[in-house]
């Protein structure tokens, strides 16, 4: 099988680890390197000319999309965040396997989607004229900065896994817009549970479409069917706030956007993106505007949290975690998609513009403020 069209790193193309990050065959991130950024491409002077009587804070529209074109021609915005009932003719994901694709699992989204009969946001999200959209890591760096009211400003909060808000609303914010999971990674107490939020599914595997079935209509779901830990067994929302993520994404960010391995479009060790770099690459196609926060880590604080939600600290891992790695990794290869930078990377990294932050009004990244 070959990877799919616009892809523009070869397998093995692009390599990380803690001693540095390869972008594109050329080393750019890693100690002492500082940033040589082979993808660094100023803004096109037509979009600066375009943008340049919008003040500061007001949503530009169609911002994202423009300069993603610029740097990648063939990036094509027309890709729909959820799976529709028009799922089987999208060609992009029907010759993938999942996660890259909806291969063999026609039934089962057809049997979701039959109940769910919702496809899109929501209709006040759809209504704007322009969405700004920030992701919420789950990063230490987010504890004790107070950035609840800047995150909450945002049109779409898009949030991870089980990461809770309630209790740390001054530091993440209270809205949740998306929250983006897997079954072992999603909230396992029913009172966790947004009461405004969509439930998205990420499916890595067929075994996941299956447990979103079972969700769906209230059915047992089964311990032994295939999850490398427990599950939930409910997910208190009705069947319209319930979507399915288009695997497109999974497939972009890993190949195109990251440089992961091909491996045949089959599911491997080592090419598979965390759900982070997944979700700003939705993000990139459903949004005017894109923020990340929360995915830094200070590797040179022990005593620094690990998550804003736990008291685990920095000194309980070894090394720089893959999330990190991946967002640099997009920012060698998608520079300055929104108007930030990251002014540090914690331990041997050091990087000055990987893509997608906006910058705290301190003039410090939102993802880094401190």
């Amino acid at each position: 099988m070959m990877p799919p069209e616009g892809s523009s790193l070869v397998p093995g193309e692009a390599l990380a680890s803690q001693k540095g990050v390869y972008c594109s065959k050329r080393r750019v991130l890693g100690k002492g390197s500082g940033l040589q950024s082979a993808a660094q491409t100023s803004r096109p002077a037509e979009l600066a000319t375009k943008y340049a009587n919008f003040s500061e804070g007001t949503c530009k529209p169609g911002y994202a999309s423009a300069l993603m074109t610029a740097i990648f021609p063939r990036f094509s915005k027309p890709a729909p965040m959820f799976l529709d009932d028009s799922f089987r003719k999208w060609a992009r994901i029907r010759e993938f396997v999942p996660p890259f694709g909806i291969k063999g699992q026609d039934n089962l989204i057809k049997a979701i989607l039959s109940v769910t009969k919702e496809y899109r946001l929501t209709p006040a999200l759809d209504s704007l004229s322009c969405r700004r959209c920030i992701i919420v890591g789950n990063g230490g760096v987010l504890a004790n900065k107070s950035l609840g009211p800047r995150i909450d400003d945002y049109d779409i909060v898009v949030r991870l896994n089980s990461a809770p808000v309630k209790g740390f609303e001054k530091d993440v914010g209270s809205k949740t817009t998306l929250r983006i999971t897997y079954p072992e990674g999603a909230m396992q107490r029913p009172e966790q549970y947004e009461r405004d939020s969509l439930f998205v599914l990420a499916g890595f595997k067929w075994q996941d479409f299956k447990w979103l079935k079972y969700i769906v209509y209230k059915e047992r779901v089964s311990a032994s069917d295939g999850f490398w830990k427990s599950v939930a067994t409910r997910v208190p929302k009705e069947p319209p706030e319930i979507r399915i993520l288009n695997p497109y994404f999974i497939q972009e960010a890993a190949f195109t956007l990251i440089g992961l391995p091909f491996n045949n479009g089959l599911m491997g060790r080592g090419n598979i993106p965390t759900l982070g770099s997944v979700a700003v690459t939705m993000a990139l196609h459903g949004c005017d505007e894109v923020a990340v926060a929360g995915f830094g880590y200070d590797m040179s604080t022990p005593n620094a949290p690990l998550h804003y939600y736990e008291t685990v600290r920095m000194a309980a891992i070894k090394e720089h975690p893959r999330e990190v790695t991946e967002m640099l990794l997009l920012g060698c290869r998608v520079p300055v998609v929104t108007s930030g930078c990251l002014q540090k990377a914690s331990g041997p990294f050091r990087a000055l513009a990987p893509a997608l932050l906006h910058l705290h009004p301190t003039g410090q990244s939102i993802l880094q403020a401190q």
